[in-house]
């Protein structure tokens, strides 16, 4: 099969999209098919001789005159995309998936006659571009790995002024998401609870939403042996997302003695941000330990063996790859009963303990039960691993997602001979 892969940002530390694109176009590769990734800045790193083709855009968001300004490219800002990305980002609009779907669109054409792509395989970008394509002839599916609404209201309950919620409504592209993902030819995600969630923003009924869950590279995230530990538990990923419950976590840390310590790794950590604040707040100076610089792979393969516990205190994860590493690494999980959390960690105990949201209470005595027999915690740990092998594999992802395509096409063509 030949497929067009879309990421807007296709680095692997950009998030959950960046690894998403990167193994699932290995795994394509690795089993016959012919997979072309198209990605915008920061580009991801892909494996053997994947095609990647370069969409540019001038990363202007977020960016204070003059570093929006390139001295090399004087001309640059003066095309009309990048010039619109300049004006709409001032007001605090987010648009990099607009004008991705855009500037794709007007290369589409040249790149389908070249490659004859059978699908188009768009990761949450759903951009009005996407419409243009599937004009053309190709089928498009898309990947939504949990509606943007829930980032937003995460936002909201945070800071609740008017205008505050005025900013993250022009920030997230919600309607042209809203209308695109109807019009595709399909539409997939990442796990029973962002199929609901889609339901209910996007008016798609669940019973026409697949769902392939994410894998984990099993290889690569492994226990290492021999190393010391340096905490009693270990928080990975992005603490300024409002959604991954930082807050929780820190307050149930404080209800602990002083003895139990915290390591939190993220790379993206402001001066001014809710880690200092918390950290402040509730008087944990010298009991949270921070690793704030961007690492590699094997880095943060490392972190996760330098702790007993991970902790994932999110309020909704549309699958939780920082859960799914940390049991790969052979780590015991202390997570909420939310979003797809469950499904990752299992209801069982086996591998893990689920806790309410938002309850600081609850996640301190599981945080004291988990670390309070090791010889259990050892034991969760090894089962935590062992159900990544079994049931979170980017090879039967990737195969499945490519059965949801072959399903996409035999539809297709009936319609067209029905027409």
């Amino acid at each position: 099969m030949r497929i067009a892969l879309l990421t807007y940002r296709g680095n692997m530390f950009c998030g959950g999209q960046g690894i998403y694109a990167a193994y699932l176009a290995r795994e394509w590769k690795r089993a016959g098919h012919d997979v072309h990734v198209f990605a915008g800045p920061p580009l991801p790193e892909l494996e053997g001789d994947i095609p990647l083709h370069v969409i540019p855009n001038d990363n202007v968001f977020g960016q204070e005159h003059p570093d929006f300004f390139d001295p090399r490219r004087p001309f640059s800002l003066l095309k009309p995309l990048s010039l619109w990305e300049l004006g709409v980002s001032r007001f605090g609009v987010f648009p990099e998936m607009q004008t991705f779907g855009f500037r794709l669109l007007r290369r589409w054409r040249r790149f389908q006659e070249r490659h004859r792509f059978d699908v188009v395989f768009d990761n949450q970008c759903l951009s009005w571009g996407l419409l243009g394509i599937r004009a053309m002839g190709v089928p498009v599916l898309s990947v939504i790995h949990h509606p943007l609404h829930i980032d937003r209201e995460a936002d909201f309950s945070i800071d609740p002024r008017l205008v505050k919620k005025i900013k993250r409504t022009l920030y997230f592209p919600l309607f042209m998401q809203q209308q695109v993902a109807r019009r595709l030819d399909r539409i997939v995600t990442v796990s029973e609870a962002s199929r609901t969630e889609i339901e209910r923003y996007f008016g798609i009924p669940g019973s026409e939403i697949p769902v392939v869950y994410n894998g984990t590279d099993s290889q690569i995230f492994r226990p290492i042996p021999g190393v010391p530990k340096e905490a009693d538990m270990l928080f990975v990923g992005r603490t300024e997302d409002r959604k991954k419950g930082i807050g929780t976590m820190l307050e149930a840390l404080s209800m602990l003695p002083e003895r139990v310590t915290l390591k939190i790794v993220d790379g993206r950590i402001p001066r001014d941000g809710l880690v200092p604040r918390l950290i402040h707040k509730y008087g944990l100076e010298g009991r949270v330990l921070i690793r704030d610089e961007m690492l590699s792979v094997e880095e943060l393969v490392r972190e996760y063996s330098t702790a007993r516990v991970a902790i994932v205190p999110s309020f909704f994860e549309g699958f939780g790859f920082p859960a799914s590493e940390a049991m790969s690494c052979g780590l015991a999980v202390i997570a909420n009963a939310a979003g797809a959390l469950p499904e990752v960690v299992g209801t069982d105990g086996k591998a893990g303990r689920l806790v309410p949201p938002r309850n600081a209470e609850a996640m301190a005595q599981a945080m004291k039960d988990v670390l309070s027999d090791p010889e259990h915690t050892a034991e969760l740990g090894r089962n935590a691993r062992a159900r990544v092998e079994t049931r979170f594999q980017w090879s039967a992802a990737a195969a499945e997602l490519v059965n949801v395509f072959e399903d996409t096409l035999r539809a297709a063509h009936g319609r067209s001979r029905a027409a």
